[in-house]
């Protein structure tokens, strides 16, 4: 596995002998003081050059980085369609461990890459980066709620564990229920638990990509509840989770509800769990909801 010494110069160096790229930056974990560096972290990596469209030669990128094991070009899939905002993008892992994300993108760009408070500066040929702030979690802090984005939130989930769940799992419909469970459940739960650790660091702080440090900030009682949010296939077992994301939920809506002095939605979650309970105890051959 090449060295990071050797990555940042080679990385360094196909700036260097290309006059078309005139500036080069380092994004992500790399840039961030906070993340303790392990042997699985990426080099996301930002070109900013004069002719985006050349850096589309597959084969001249190759050359110069080394042995691919898999590499991804996110403009060219359909699967999940492009920005199409006129970068251009490679994924690479290569076969000796490292990985590199890299982009193209046009110099007048600028400054939108570098609004990125997560920015190093690797190459500046025509000292046109000079002046960004050392990096930081700045642009990753958790926002502050509102009082209507928190009670929007708390509509989401009491709807969602009062509604679109029941039914489905009911109705015994997995594959939808397991999707529906992180999209009406988890997301506005998170939300929620992001709130709690911004008011107790001012917010200030960052939870990470993908929420990977919720167990780093949440109170350890907290986090195993968290955890226990996580079911398998088994529907006694999901029925016993959503039990769980309502507990975890309306606790921590309601330390958020008097640390802001916003008003919880008691009723509405009170109808919530009732319609819950009542849809576990109905018979999978009941033709009548009540």
């Amino acid at each position: 596995m090449r060295s990071e010494k050797k990555m940042y110069k080679l990385i360094r160096n196909f700036a260097r002998n290309d006059e078309r790229i005139r500036g080069a930056v380092l994004n992500g974990s790399r840039a961030n003081p906070n993340v303790e560096k392990d042997i699985f972290q990426d080099y996301d990596i930002v070109y900013l050059v004069t002719d985006v469209n050349y850096f589309k030669n597959e084969e001249y990128i190759i050359n110069h980085f080394g042995e691919v094991l898999l590499m991804q070009k996110p403009e060219e899939i359909t699967l999940i369609p492009s920005e199409n905002d006129g970068r251009y993008v490679y994924l690479i892992q290569f076969k000796d461990g490292n990985r590199i994300d890299m982009q193209f993108r046009n110099i007048d760009k600028i400054e939108e890459v570098v609004s990125d408070s997560l920015t190093e500066v690797l190459i500046d040929k025509d000292n046109l980066i000079s002046g960004i702030e050392e990096p930081s979690e700045k642009s990753y802090y958790i926002k502050e709620s509102t009082e209507k984005y928190y009670r929007d939130c708390c509509n989401e989930f009491f709807f969602g564990i009062g509604s679109h769940i029941p039914k489905t799992i009911w109705r015994r419909e997995l594959p939808l229920l397991k999707n529906l469970v992180n999209i009406v459940l988890r997301k506005p739960l998170v939300q929620m638990l992001k709130w709690h650790i911004g008011i107790k660091n001012d917010f200030r702080i960052s939870v990470g990509k993908g929420w990977k440090n919720l167990e780093k900030y949440l109170e350890p009682p907290i986090w195993e509840e968290y955890k226990r949010t996580y079911s398998d296939y088994k529907y006694e077992n999901i029925w016993e989770s959503l039990f769980v994301f309502y507990d975890l939920f309306c606790e921590v809506a309601k330390i958020i509800a008097e640390k802001k002095n916003y008003k919880y939605p008691k009723k509405e979650a009170h109808n919530a769990l009732k319609f819950l309970k009542h849809v576990r105890n109905l018979p999978e051959d009941a033709d009548s909801i009540f």
